[in-house]
């Protein structure tokens, strides 16, 4: 089990308390019978075991983190519900943080509870600020208490009111909970009578709707229909439709005629609509806006030179895409070019950019920001820069404090300078190393994917390899948890092996084979299905596909989609709770237009929960939204539909919406913090105990958060929250995770122009074949093998028979030899031709 830290700080002394938990936990949890009430002094009648002036009431602790001013008080009977005594927490300042009163941690007071059930919370209260909100903490047997989740947002109440909401299944290995209210702004919230009761365990597991292997492992299917456009770039609409993004497809003569292509994809009827692309959007970046919009920046502007001395160049151009009109506009351009650029969506609507090559080939040192309220990118001024280079594609996620988590997946050779992941501060300009990232070095292609849920801040990495050296892609999974003071990476379980095509068709992987170019998609039932992935640079399709769950940290290998899913391959969640997967280039330029569709283990256990009202779909911070529901269902959460490309999408995140059940009406509580969930359109599933999903309904989050709509401040054009460089407006309740890191944070480098990169930074060698032929700057260890099997005795013959029987198990076919130089010796006769009959000289 990871371990973990609480996130609150204490303010006062609990020495004793502390004392008599270590005590007490040794001893085995009793739950009691569901209905019961398992919060001792819930009333706040029995004082604390010192009884002076200002002693919290037994079992009851205070606690929170932060500059700002608080009291804890008991008051009388005239402020209490029922009986003789209420609890009143009041902030009369606030710069940051929140103060809490929560049951106290200790095997006396905190309730104990048993794995995999869901208890029902409620209490008492009336409230002077929005700013409040039910939290809960758990403990866990290995790692301790620490911090679980926000549960509901508390309303303005001048009388009292009562407040209700359902856990979280409770994860394996946790024995107890603790709880109560976080005021998290100035003004002052009384509770009283608090109870916890557990619900009634779900019914027994249906039977399963397919055949027994299917309902373990799921199933695929191929569609008849093929992808019109060689699509790479996949983005799941609000209406339900994919837009498939190709620009030129990686097709130079494409390219050439100005020829560039997108597709709308319709799953419900399966039918594909051609759209007119008005620019070669090929490996640029793409983003939701919060209006649904998809805002796609950069793209390429032209192929590298023949003779490899120039590589690919990124443009400055940007664009909107309306999914009502399925029309591209074009809009002001970007500071500077960005071919493989990040694209990250803040929580106040805004995007950052960065990485990427320039319109020289050089690499992009310029982060740019594009405006939610003035709808264009920034002036440069407007800009913060540290000068720094991170890569392609660098997979920039939002944590829940506005700063954003360079994980070290990028594309494309090594990562950046230092461990390899970091955190940045928009606001303080600064850059912190981050431990702990396994050969960060050979993370190229690697996949990130925030784990569900949003509010637990982890993130997992799966694979990669290095293009520049071209090793074996690895094995490795490594785990962080951001709410550490001090995150640093662990190691993960490896991923599961599965089949690889290295030209003798597929082989069972062995030793420490693992993949690169894999997928992660966020399943509504909280896993995270892989998939795809290749050994090498654009070569030996890896088949094997698994399920993560984040509750136990394991992976579960289940069925394999039956086509190779390498290099510009996406793979993406449906609203229907299935997964797409398109595409495939490998390195001889060819490309793979079939679809396939998976269908989870989950859509084989039955009828699935139906969703049968959605009162409103227009949501706001802080809300509680009600839906009716056909039968029980155990969560509900928001999905953010995919934007992805190259293994990447960096905003795909699932946030929890703790529920207040009655009967089949279930309220839904949002988050009060645009950083866990930024504004936009968002898949709504409903779940049932057996991790059965709904059908999605589409809802729209935004509009600023609940004290900043209580106090009557309007929102910016959109909807959206005005507030500076990403962070939330203070009603949010950020908390203190990730803010004691070790490493000193790095100040902006010297302004410069840009960085260089290779020409070669894809890992092909120009000197042979057209654009789209990517054949390899450094062959995989198998042929330098081969090589040296052949002996010592003409060593360059050998090499370039090794090479060659490479390219032509690969498909390559004829190469043209650019120019006169051949610098992997593969023309030895010198007619222009590589891999000729005069080449290879077979004794």
């Amino acid at each position: 089990m990871r371990a973990l830290r609480t996130s609150h700080r204490r303010t006062t002394a609990l020495a004793a308390v502390t004392a008599l938990t270590g005590a007490l936990l040794l001893g085995a949890p009793q739950p009691a019978s569901a209905g019961a009430n398992l919060v001792k002094n819930p009333g706040f009648e029995t004082a604390g075991a010192g009884g002076a002036p200002g002693e919290m009431p037994y079992c009851w602790e205070r606690s929170g983190w932060g500059d700002n001013d608080a009291t804890f008080s008991t008051v009388g009977a005239p402020e209490a519900h029922s009986g003789t005594k209420a609890l009143k927490v009041e902030l009369t300042r606030r710069a940051d943080g929140d103060r809490k009163a929560l049951i106290t941690e200790s095997a006396e007071c905190a309730p104990a509870v048993s794995a995999e059930r869901q208890y029902d919370l409620s209490l008492w209260y009336k409230s002077t600020t929005p700013d409040a909100a039910i939290t809960l903490f758990r403990h866990d047997t290995t790692a301790g208490w620490q911090y679980w989740t926000d549960l509901k947002t508390l309303e303005l109440s001048a009388g009292y009111r009562r407040a209700e909401v359902r856990t979280p299944v409770v994860p394996p290995g946790t024995d107890r909970i603790t709880w109560g209210v976080s005021v998290y702004g100035t003004g002052s919230v009384t509770t009283d009578d608090y109870v916890t009761e557990e619900v009634a365990p779900p019914p027994a597991e249906p039977e399963c709707t397919g055949t027994p292997q299917e309902c373990v492992d799921g199933r695929w299917e191929v569609l008849p229909t093929r992808n019109p456009v060689r699509s790479m770039h996949s983005v799941v609409l609000n209406n339900g439709k994919v837009l498939l993004i190709a620009g030129s497809g990686n097709d130079p003569e494409m390219f050439e005629a100005g020829t560039f292509t997108s597709a709308v994809y319709d799953p419900q009827d399966g039918s594909y609509r051609t759209v007119p692309t008005p620019k070669d959007m090929f490996c640029s970046g793409h983003v939701q806006l919060a209006d649904g919009r998809v805002l796609v920046m950069s793209g390429n502007k032209g192929y590298p030179s023949a003779d490899g001395r120039v590589g690919y160049q990124g443009y400055k151009d940007s664009y909107l895409f309306d999914p009502a009109t399925e029309t591209y506009r074009r809009t002001n351009d970007m500071n500077d070019g960005h071919w493989y650029p990040s694209a990250t969506i803040m929580g106040n609507g805004d995007v950052m950019s960065f990485g990427g090559l320039r319109e020289d080939s050089t690499g992009s040192v310029t982060a740019d920001r594009w405006s939610a309220a003035q709808e264009k990118w920034l002036p440069m001024g407007q800009v913060n820069q540290t000068w720094s280079y991170w890569g392609l594609y660098p997979s920039m996620i939002l944590m829940q404090d506005g700063r954003l988590f360079y994980s070290g997946s990028h594309v494309f050779g090594n990562g950046t300078p230092g461990t390899g992941a970091s955190v940045y501060d928009y606001d303080a300009n600064t850059v912190t190393d981050v431990a702990g990232l396994r050969n960060k070095d050979e993370r190229d292609q690697s996949a990130s994917v925030l784990l569900p849920p949003a509010q637990d801040q982890r993130v997992l990495t799966i694979g990669g390899g290095n293009i520049d050296s071209n090793p074996e892609a690895n094995r490795l999974t490594d785990l962080i948890d951001l709410k550490q003071p001090d995150p640093a990476y662990t190691p993960g379980p490896p991923l599961p092996q599965g089949t690889v095509d290295v030209g003798n068709g597929p082989q069972p992987q062995t030793g420490a084979q693992g993949k690169m170019y894999g997928s992660a998609v966020l399943l509504p039932d909280g896993k995270v299905l892989e998939t795809g992935g290749g050994l090498h640079n654009r070569a030996n399709p890896v088949f094997e596909t698994s399920l993560f769950d984040p509750l136990t940290d394991t992976f579960d290998p289940v069925a394999t989609d039956p086509e190779a899913r390498g290099y510009h391959s996406s793979a993406f969640l449906l609203p229907d709770g299935r997964v797409m997967t398109t595409g495939d280039n490998p390195g001889n330029g060819s490309w793979n237009h079939k679809v396939s569709l998976y269908t989870p283990p989950y859509l084989l256990k039955g009828e699935r929960p139906k969703i049968t009202s959605l009162i409103d779909n227009q949501w706001l911070y802080g809300d509680t939204q009600r839906i009716t529901v056909d039968r029980p269902i155990a969560k509900a959460e928001l999905i953010r539909p995919a934007a992805v490309t190259h293994s990447s999408d960096p905003n795909q995140r699932f946030v929890d919406l703790p529920l207040s059940v009655d009967g089949n009406n279930v309220d839904l509580n949002v988050t009060s913090n645009p950083n866990l969930a930024p504004p936009g359109w968002y898949m709504l599933f409903a779940v049932d105990a057996q991790g059965v999903p709904s059908v999605a309904e589409w809802v729209h989050l935004g509009g600023p958060t609940t004290s900043a709509r209580k106090a009557g401040e309007s929102a910016v054009p959109g909807g959206e929250p005005s507030v500076s460089a990403g962070k939330p407006s203070a009603s949010a309740h950020v908390h203190d995770f990730a803010g004691e890191l070790a490493k000193s944070p790095k100040k902006p480098q010297k302004k410069r122009t840009s960085a260089p990169v290779s020409p070669q930074v894809a890992g092909c060698d120009r000197h042979y074949g057209s654009a789209n032929v990517c054949v390899p700057t450094v062959f995989p260890e198998s042929v330098k093998a081969a090589a040296k099997g052949e002996g010592a005795r003409a060593a360059n013959s050998a090499t370039t028979r090794a090479r060659c029987d490479w390219l032509a198990t690969n498909d390559y076919g004829r190469l043209k030899v650019n120019g006169q130089d051949d610098p992997l010796r593969l023309d030895p006769d010198g007619d222009g031709v590589a891999c000729g009959r005069g080449d290879v000289r077979r004794d």
